[in-house]
């Protein structure tokens, strides 16, 4: 192939099949020359990533999937409920669950563990011995699940798959380089000085420009890394779809040749994710009980250098008989727009009407929220938000300080959302949500960084333009804030 192919990847997706079985990481913020999203050692979770469960569930440009909590949804729709998960609402991702895309026979039996039963410390110890046995493994998730309260009606469903790779030579480790924004980033691949036993590890499925390619690596063992450049698509199936089709159809020069060049970087990923959205949900089985998942974990690990790469990812889900219980109280609160008509029994049209936006028109001594013009009025002090944390749940701020006598912060903090040009502040989920009442200093650099969770107050953010407001007191609280958008 004359067009010589160099991996400079803009997006990057790491796709690993495992005797079938597609493991994408998309990785671009987050990838950064020292510390990534919250300080930490690197033996623990972080949350860099959007976990998504299935193939077909739409992506963001840095998302992971993994088909172990496929593999006990599979086990809690077909052998437990004998029927389709249904919520009420039903989100998209569990009628992509449902679809069960995903199945114990896209892997090999040695490459994976799972089982399900009546949650008590005996099942538990079963599966500590039974991954310790085949994996010479440990769990990250067992004891975060309550064994000594389960009810002799609930189930533990549990799933492990393991695997490591190496690629027949070693590939040369490059030096450090650029991605995106970010400096100092650490590749492996092929160069001019690169032995050919290397280049015939690679294979070209295609490639079309810089910009629109994917190759292949081949390992040692029954697996494949395949990395694409420039398949777009809304989710993981799209996207490998794509590049299927257009290897295909590609009738270019499939060999590595001697001028093409090679650059990839290194990957670490280690994330633990509670699926909330699926929590507290009640759903039925065939016979009509009723049930619901007390708590729902996943984690995935993944790692790729020049030498070879490894993964592991844990699934596991408590399922409990629900209560029979009232209908969920509904709230009925006229507190923003809203219309009125006034008509008689048995007519047809009603005689009045009136539409309400602004209650001051219509009711004396209410009080202004605060204005637009009073935010960022503070002096000298900005707010931003740290690169690579943001999400829909939370993120770290970076609150800079510049005057001679820094103020001190509180631990309060308001979202609005941009709605028709303006910005309106976000319904609390949790009407009982306090905040800490401590105060915080700026460092000597001038700088707070503050760890931002928002779900219990707000829930998980939709798409949309928002702004983080915080406030401090100077003779009265005044305001200032910084914007963000949730793609």
């Amino acid at each position: 192939m004359k067009n010589k192919i160099s991996i400079i990847v803009g997006i990057v997706i790491i796709i690993i099949i495992i005797i079938g079985l597609v493991i994408y990481s998309t990785n671009k913020d987050d990838i950064k020359p020292e510390e990534q999203k919250y300080s930490s050692s690197s033996s623990e979770f972080k949350n860099n990533m959007d976990v998504v469960l299935s193939l077909e569930d739409k992506i963001n440009e840095n998302s992971i999937w993994c088909g172990t909590f496929n593999l006990i949804w599979n086990d809690l729709k077909n052998d437990l409920a004998k029927q389709d998960i249904v919520f009420n609402p039903q989100p998209d991702i569990v009628n992509n669950l449902n679809k069960g895309t995903f199945t114990s026979n896209n892997l090999s039996e040695n490459s994976y563990y799972k089982t399900y039963g009546i949650p008590n410390i005996e099942l538990k110890e079963k599966i500590e011995k039974e991954i310790k046995d085949k994996f010479d493994e440990t769990s990250d998730i067992l004891n975060d699940f309550d064994w000594e309260n389960a009810s002799s009606e609930s189930y533990f469903l549990y799933a492990m798959l393991k695997k490591e790779f190496e690629f027949p030579k070693v590939f040369t480790e490059l030096e450090n380089g650029d991605f995106g924004n970010y400096t100092n980033v650490k590749y492996f691949g092929i160069n001019n000085t690169t032995e050919n036993e290397v280049r015939q590890q690679v294979e070209v499925l295609y490639y079309n420009n810089p910009e629109d390619f994917a190759v292949r690596l081949l390992t040692k063992e029954a697996d494949e890394v395949i990395i694409t450049k420039g398949a777009n698509g809304e989710t993981f199936g799209e996207i490998y779809e794509l590049l299927k089709q257009r290897d295909e159809q590609y009738d270019g020069n499939k060999s590595f040749s001697e001028n093409d060049t090679l650059k990839i970087p290194n990957i670490k990923i280690k994330e633990k994710e509670e699926l909330n959205e699926l929590e507290n949900k009640n759903f039925q089985f065939s016979n009509g009980d009723e049930y619901y998942i007390e708590k729902a974990l996943q984690t995935i690990e993944f790692e790729i250098d020049k030498k070879g790469g490894k993964i592991k990812s844990e699934a596991g889900m408590m399922v409990n008989k629900a209560a029979i219980i009232a209908d969920e109280p509904r709230e009925f609160l006229v507190d923003d727009t809203f219309t009125i008509f006034l008509k008689e029994k048995d007519k047809e049209l009603p005689y009045f009407a009136a539409r309400i936006s602004d209650i001051s028109k219509v009711q004396e001594d209410v009080k202004e929220k605060v204005a637009e013009s009073e935010l960022n009025e503070v002096q000298n002090v900005n707010l931003s938000i740290k690169d690579g944390t943001l999400t829909n749940i939370g993120a770290t701020i970076v609150i800079t300080d510049n005057n001679d006598t820094p103020y001190t912060y509180g631990k309060w903090f308001r979202i609005d959302k941009k709605e028709n040009g303006k910005w309106v502040e976000l319904k609390a989920i949790n009407d009982n949500y306090s905040f800490e009442d401590i105060g915080l200093e700026i460092g000597q650099d001038k700088t707070l960084e503050e760890k931002i969770d928002w779900f219990n107050l707000y829930g998980q953010l939709e798409k949309g333009e928002y702004r983080l407001v915080k406030n401090i007191y100077d003779d009265g609280y005044k305001y200032f804030s910084t914007e963000f958008s949730i793609k």
